[in-house]
């Protein structure tokens, strides 16, 4: 929950807040709550907190009224229902049921609305340089076959550039995230900014994410474009990954530590952007396409 607050207060300042607190599905109550700091009431009710979370681990299938009963039996805690319900909704204390389907977040309705729309990029005849990125992770396997790490990329489609990436231990949402600053920073030393550009990817949890949808859409004002058919609608990366691994391979495994893995990836990494010729670029490096494209424009 804090982090989706962290991201509406950085959209706040460019967004209505009513647009920004429907795509983090933030209660209004909640953001308001966050921001301004906790009420004289929770101040009142907070020696109740760590019995209430402690019955919300043990039960999560009681509603209230059981909750309200296990206070008073088990902590001799004797409150109203309406007390109890209160203090769950202040602190966002689970109240699930063993057998409910969990609630797709507002990225996941948002996807299952649009459709095939949700796909920005297919069907696309001229794109720009700097205009659609793709991004995914894959495995790498290092220290002789005795460990594996992962690899995420931003690829930009017209050029083929490499605008950031990250190594790490695991596939998740600060993984990604570090990629995306090294893409940001990319682009500022060549005078660009993402604001208006496509970001590409499948539907994993990662991208789906309220840090990476958020960071994207609300604080960089990028669009989103999500593959219908998994690594089928991202073979961009599934080609880069490819050939990456295919070239690096000994390199990969002699890595015996993680940084020193990375290390590794950054060098082959600058070496696929500023030396390795690509025959649909015209037997130039990506760099020094993009360059000749600058110029010319």
């Amino acid at each position: 929950m804090r982090e989706k607050v962290e991201l509406a207060r950085a959209a706040v300042a460019g967004f209505e807040l009513r647009a920004v607190l429907a795509v983090l599905s933030l209660a209004r109550s909640t953001w308001y709550y966050h921001r301004d700091g906790p009420p004289a009431y929770e101040a009142k009710y907070r020696h109740l907190r760590k019995p209430l979370e402690a019955i919300a681990r043990e039960f999560p299938e009681y509603g209230y009224r059981r909750v309200t009963t296990e206070l008073r039996e088990a902590y001799g805690e004797r409150r109203n229902e309406k007390v109890v319900r209160r203090l769950h909704r202040l602190w966002d204390l689970p109240l699930l049921r063993g057998t409910r389907v969990p609630k797709p977040s507002g990225v996941r309705r948002a996807i299952r609305m649009a459709g095939s729309r949700v796909n920005l990029v297919e069907g696309r005849v001229t794109i720009e340089p700097l205009a659609v990125f793709y991004t995914d992770f894959t495995e790498l396997v290092y220290a002789g076959g005795r460990a594996k790490a992962y690899l995420i990329v931003i690829l930009d489609h017209r050029t083929k550039l490499v605008l950031g990436e990250a190594v790490g231990e695991r596939a998740n949402t600060d993984l990604a995230l570090q990629a995306w600053d090294r893409a940001v920073a990319t682009l500022a030393s060549l005078g660009q900014t993402p604001r208006g550009c496509i970001v590409h990817q499948d539907q994993d949890s990662v991208f789906t994410s309220y840090a990476w949808t958020g960071r994207l859409l609300l604080v960089d004002g990028c669009r989103i474009s999500y593959a219908l058919d998994g690594a089928r609608d991202n073979p961009a990366m599934e080609s880069f990954f490819g050939r990456f691994k295919t070239e690096s391979r000994s390199l990969l495994q002699d890595a015996e530590t993680l940084p020193a893995l990375a290390n590794v990836v950054a060098k082959r990494i600058a070496h696929y952007n500023q030396r390795r010729r690509h025959s649909s670029l015209g037997n130039r490096a990506p760099l020094d396409y993009l360059h000749t494209l600058i110029q010319e424009g």
